[in-house]
């Protein structure tokens, strides 16, 4: 790992890493017998490694941020992902198994990431499974265009505002006040009057003094014999 971040995917020799292991070539070869399945190890200790730099175990948008800073730090591994990964799409390349299998892990891991984050859907509306290899390509895409251009490529910033795209994640605890019931229509039992009453107490109240009249009867005169 060492000499391939040092010298770069194509300057690194067999004989260098089997000298720089303390081995001979042949039993080097023993073990691994192309460079490019010598680099496919490398790069399987490269994803233990990341994985278990997830202190809490469970990836994060911002542990994926983290890990796009120390990839700035190591050009000459991340360049030999970069190249074998495009050449593994041609027919009977010996490192296609492990990519084919390595990005469905990867979009596995980083779906649930995002779900763990934003729920079933994010903010613009896709759900986490669709969004994973969009995060994918991001990630890798950023990578190439770093390696072709470091200069002008900030990549842990370019990543930084691809997850500001994604929207903030939900804020946990809050709830939402529910709407109030509409007025009923006027005209109907409940409707308020113009002085605030429903029409269905003023009626009560109209039928209450009427019935109040009936039980007092005529009023006394002053003109009535004792």
């Amino acid at each position: 790992m060492e000499l391939i971040a040092e010298r770069g995917y194509r300057r690194t020799s067999l004989a260098a890493v089997a000298e720089r292991a303390g081995l001979t070539q042949q039993g080097l070869l023993h073990h691994f017998p192309t460079k490019e399945l010598l680099l496919v190890g490398v790069l399987e200790a490269r994803d233990r490694w990341d994985a278990a730099a997830a202190a809490s175990g469970t990836w994060r948008t911002g542990t994926l941020a983290q890990l796009v800073d120390y990839n700035a730090t190591r050009p000459g591994v991340v360049q030999a992902y970069t190249v074998l990964s495009a050449d593994s799409v041609t027919e009977d390349h010996p490192a296609r198994g492990f990519f084919e299998a390595r990005f469905r892990g990867v979009r596995e891991a980083l779906s649930e990431a995002l779900r763990a984050e934003y729920g079933a859907t994010l903010p613009g509306g896709l759900t986490p499974e669709r969004a994973a290899p969009l995060l994918v390509a991001v990630m890798d895409g950023l990578q190439l265009q770093w390696l072709l251009d470091p200069d002008r490529i900030d990549m842990p910033a370019a990543f930084r505002d691809f997850l500001t795209l994604l929207g903030p994640p939900p804020t946990t605890g809050t709830a939402t006040a529910p709407a109030p019931a509409p007025a009923p229509a006027p005209g109907t039992p409940g409707a308020a009057d113009p002085q605030g009453r429903s029409e269905g107490s003023a009626a009560e109240g109209q039928a209450e003094r009427e019935d109040a009249a009936e039980t007092e009867g005529p009023a006394e005169t002053g003109d009535q014999a004792e």
